[in-house]
């Protein structure tokens, strides 16, 4: 799978979880999650390349502890080193 569909998959995991995405031109600055509000948000930094970009929406789903246990594919389960439980 490619990076930028790898991107998608994460970004629709996200979402499933309750993360809204915000897409901004940060200038490589870097982006991050926060709550506004009571509403989880994934900002992402358009100057950052599609690879980097998914490193950070990894990182933000590997410490929510619901991410886990949703339905994903297998490439970004193994990404995410998250364990399907029974």
């Amino acid at each position: 799978m490619h990076t930028v569909d790898l991107l998608d998959a994460a970004l629709a995991l996200a979402s499933q979880l309750g993360y809204g995405v915000r897409e901004e031109w940060l200038g490589g600055r870097g982006g991050g999650d926060c709550e506004i509000r009571g509403r989880r948000w994934i900002f992402l930094d358009l100057a950052l390349s599609a690879e980097e970009q998914l490193d950070q929406v990894l990182a933000i789903l590997r410490d929510d502890p619901a991410a886990a246990v949703a339905d994903m594919n297998h490439e970004l389960r193994c990404l995410l080193g998250a364990r399907k439980s029974a």
